[in-house]
């Protein structure tokens, strides 16, 4: 008997998690650009952050998961611990709604809500259009949570009937520390305080009892508060100090604001007998889930005003060390949110296109200056570039092995193209820096009206490198007329300073040994202004 209710447990939490999962991703699918806009809008408002941190995690369900983007974003130096510090505190209050779907498991509208899953699969089979099949995934995935649910609880009621001894047993356990340290060890062993937390409120549904009094299973509740801080501290390992540093803020929250409350509940054994079930009386698995609410808000409230102290103790306990990354904004931890993941992995494209049009400008004016020294800089710069393109074409890779929408995986190719059209500014530099040591060796000269030429072709690039950041930063598509006519105008530059060269040659005013570096140069940066052009179709289209 106790075989099959361990069976049945086990399954209902295998299937709790996948329905959860279902959920999370199609809800994220359906908020793509919402959730990208809500991490972008990080601020130094401590009342903003909490409020993305909560919105993010209600939406994803699992406060782990917005937690390690959060240590994602910091490893990538994007996100202040100031920031990290108000959003994991929100991340805190956005998952209590897991808790309070699932003691609405407990309820008679439960044995509907199964039937959203039939429903949510109807329509993902038989709806065309993408949205609809993905709301029809995020229903079924719902659906299956309360079918996990019930599972869950039938398998509770075989422990908690008659005859069994396992009742007793849980009663028998009322030290505080040891219930705390269990949902501490279960929830790390589980990786999910979510989970854990509907095992608990499953456990109750079905009229089991832990400890001799009413406050023995809230110790429980806390150690699972605990427990989840193990994702974000397995996550920081490798990371940047200030991503460690994040992780600790998330354990340190979580740590003092679980032992505040525990001795609270030491000091007041009624607490649960005169407030929650009091209030609750005939639902025993709301009580829980009205505690956890409760526990989650107050530590928030409570610690709110103390950011900037966890900030400190952080950076007291973690000191810095010196260590350089090609990325800046990637990273992997950002890939259990494919839409965030995505977002990061624009931003660092576009980096990719500032370092190598730098690197470009670097080599024309060391055409410019007849400076050789300038190689040993633009050759360290093509190197760093090259890991930084093959960093990003292996994220793309990653990125596209997720569930991605027809609409992200469009994007993805999109960033493909992008990143080959910049990488090629990267050649050019390369080739630029030749023609400036074939300059010196063969002792060429040019006028100064092809200096000038040369300056003037420069800043057109720059002004259309600059218009592409706006398109993609803003999406304003009427700067692609400005690109357009930006490549027009170097297109005509370039065969006005070949014609003109040709007739300094026919005029002897130049030498015939020079035309080769000339020709090639000028075609080189006429080169550079078609991938940026190209770019910004890409960015249109």
């Amino acid at each position: 008997m106790y075989l099959e209710a361990i069976i049945y447990l086990l399954a209902g939490l295998g299937v709790l998690l996948v329905g959860f999962k279902l959920l999370s991703d199609n809800i994220e699918k359906l908020a793509n650009s919402g959730l990208k806009k809500m991490f972008n809008r990080t601020s130094g408002n401590r009342f903003v952050g909490v409020g993305i941190g909560a919105a993010a995690t209600a939406l994803i369900q699992s406060s782990s998961a917005t937690t390690v983007m959060v240590v994602g974003f910091v490893n990538a130096g994007i996100m202040t611990l100031f920031q990290a510090t108000a959003m994991i505190m929100g991340a805190n209050i956005g998952t209590t709604i897991t808790a309070q779907i699932a003691a609405l498991g407990s309820l008679d509208i439960s044995l509907y809500a199964m039937l959203l899953a039939v429903i949510g699969i109807f329509m993902q089979m038989l709806c065309k259009k993408d949205k609809f099949k993905t709301i029809g995934l995020a229903l079924a995935g719902l659906g299956i949570v309360f079918i996990a649910l019930d599972i869950m609880g039938s398998a509770m009621k075989i422990f908690a009937g008659e005859g069994s001894i396992i009742p007793e047993v849980l009663a028998s356990v009322n030290n505080p520390i040891i219930l705390l340290l269990l949902g501490i060890a279960f929830t790390a062993l589980i990786q999910s305080s979510s989970a854990m937390t509907t095992i608990i409120i499953s456990m109750v549904a079905a009229g089991m009892t832990i400890g001799r009094d009413g406050n023995s299973i809230l110790y429980v509740v806390l150690g699972t508060n605990i427990g989840t801080c193990i994702t974000a501290l397995l996550s920081s390992i490798g990371a940047t100090p200030n991503a460690k540093r994040a992780s600790l803020i998330h354990l340190m929250f979580n740590l003092f604001g679980s032992l505040i409350f525990f001795v609270v509940l030491l000091l007041w054994p009624s607490f649960m007998d005169v407030t929650f079930k009091k209030w609750f009386a005939d639902a025993p698995a709301t009580q829980i889930a009205m505690f956890h609410t409760l526990f989650n808000v107050s530590s928030t409230l409570v610690f709110l005003p103390f950011i900037n102290g966890f900030v400190k103790i952080s950076q007291l306990v973690i000191r810095d060390k010196k260590k350089e990354t090609i990325t800046s904004f990637i990273d992997d931890r950002f890939l259990k949110t494919p839409a965030v993941a995505l977002s990061q992995a624009g931003k660092e494209t576009i980096r990719l296109g500032k370092l190598s049009m730098d690197t470009l400008a670097l080599s024309i004016d060391a055409f410019m200056n007849k400076n050789i020294d300038a190689d040993e800089q633009i050759q360290a710069n093509i190197k760093d570039l090259e890991e930084l393109n093959q960093a990003l074409l292996s994220y793309f890779v990653k990125v596209s092995s997720s569930d991605l929408s027809d609409e992200d995986e469009a994007i993805v190719s999109k960033l493909h193209s992008i990143l080959n059209d910049f990488y090629r500014e990267v050649e050019i530099a390369d080739n630029m820096m030749k023609y400036t040591k074939s300059v010196i060796n063969q002792n060429l000269k040019f006028s100064d009206n092809v200096y000038a030429q040369i300056k003037t072709l420069q800043e057109k690039l720059n002004a259309q490198y600059d218009n592409i950041v706006k398109l993609y930063n803003d999406n304003n598509r009427a700067l692609i007329y400005v690109i357009d006519d930006l490549e027009e105008e170097i297109d005509t530059m370039r065969s006005t300073m070949i014609k003109q060269h040709i007739v300094r040659l026919e005029n002897n005013e130049c030498s015939p040994a020079s035309s080769g570096v000339f020709i090639n140069l000028v075609s080189n940066l006429e080169r550079a202004g078609d991938h940026l052009s190209y770019i910004a179709h890409t960015l249109v289209d």
